[in-house]
């Protein structure tokens, strides 16, 4: 399974405010929680972000509350993955449950750039950057949780399961 998109470039400790504002906290569909994803740290984000667009930041991303509307709120509004230096431990959860593929990769992380264009590959681990031809390495998918990204997060995979899909 492979993702390309633009990178969008953000530091250290993106919490789950900046994420999706706790004021729109009352929504739980992915749809309406992308109307307002990233709005009170980048204005542009919404209007600009393309399926498959791909988050790359710092450390501790995705710090604060433990909902699961911040990662819903990204997959909704069409990221294809977010890679960061290092991801809070609730949020990494949530996004895996909801088929948000997310890297831990820190030389990547520091390395590229907003703009750039990624090409990763889940099954292999790697996160290529078309523009300068670097590759970089993260720690790749087992064979099963592709199967739950795959199937759009945990509860789809399990319905699947449950009812023989495969």
């Amino acid at each position: 399974m492979s993702i390309t998109g633009k990178v969008w470039k953000y530091g250290d400790n993106v919490d789950t405010d900046a994420i999706i504002p706790a004021r729109y906290l009352n929504m739980s569909s992915a749809q309406e929680l992308a109307a307002h994803a990233m709005e009170d740290l980048d204005d542009a984000f919404r209007a600009e972000i393309k399926p498959g667009d791909i988050i790359v930041a710092g450390k501790n991303f995705g710090c604060g509350s433990s909902r699961e509307h911040a990662p819903l709120a990204l997959k909704g509004c069409g990221v294809g993955c977010v890679i960061a230096e290092s991801f809070a431990r609730i949020f990494y959860r949530n996004a895996i449950n909801i088929g948000l593929p997310i890297f831990e990769s820190p030389e990547a992380a520091q390395a590229i750039a907003a703009g750039q264009t990624l090409e990763v590959d889940l099954a292999e681990g790697t996160i290529h950057v078309r523009e300068t031809g670097v590759t970089y390495r993260a720690m790749p998918y087992p064979s099963f949780m592709l199967e739950l990204v795959d199937a759009g997060g945990l509860v789809e995979y399990t319905r699947r399961k449950l009812h023989g899909g495969g």
